[in-house]
């Protein structure tokens, strides 16, 4: 992955509008309806990617490669299905748990770990399906609380996920 797939963005900054969407993917990993039009992450320049994400690809270069494939995703039923079941098992299968605050390790396949250790193992997951890597990017963003926040965004023809 190169940076320009790591997007560094601040809660609503760097969004655009496109068309309309039926679903969005809920915290259970459920479709839930959506009355929001669905969003498109824009980069509009490129950034570093974190320290703790440098180190992870250090590690396992080959999660890291060059990405392949469109970097739109067809929204289709299927697609969407199989994003739903992937979601919904990663997030049954790791248990929560925080780094330290002086340590930021990103892992994948791991039994417990945070946002981060989350979204590789999903990011992981989908390519293993034969997702295009190039659709599948990692946002870092902040909660209304000022934590920082990792989600895997799935760029898809209904808007990105």
């Amino acid at each position: 992955m190169t940076t320009k797939h790591l997007v560094a963005a601040m809660a609503g900054m760097l969004f655009s509008l496109s068309a309309p969407a039926a679903h969005a993917i809920g915290p259970a990993g459920m479709a839930v309806p959506s009355k929001l039009h669905p969003l498109n992450i824009v980069v509009q320049k490129p950034t570093l990617a974190p320290f703790a994400y440098v180190k992870y690809c250090v590690a396992n270069a080959a999660d890291c490669a060059e990405g392949h494939g469109p970097e739109t995703v067809a929204a289709s039923a299927k697609q969407l299905r199989q994003l739903r079941q992937v979601n919904i098992q990663v997030n049954r299968s790791i248990e929560p748990l925080y780094d330290d605050p002086d340590t930021d390790e990103w892992q994948a396949d791991v039994v417990a770990g945070d946002c981060e250790d989350y979204v590789l193992t999903k990011r992981r997951r989908l390519i293993e399906l034969g997702w295009p890597a190039n659709a599948l990017r990692i946002a870092i963003a902040y909660t209304p609380n000022n934590n920082g926040h990792a989600v895997l965004v799935v760029s898809t023809t209904k808007g990105d996920l």
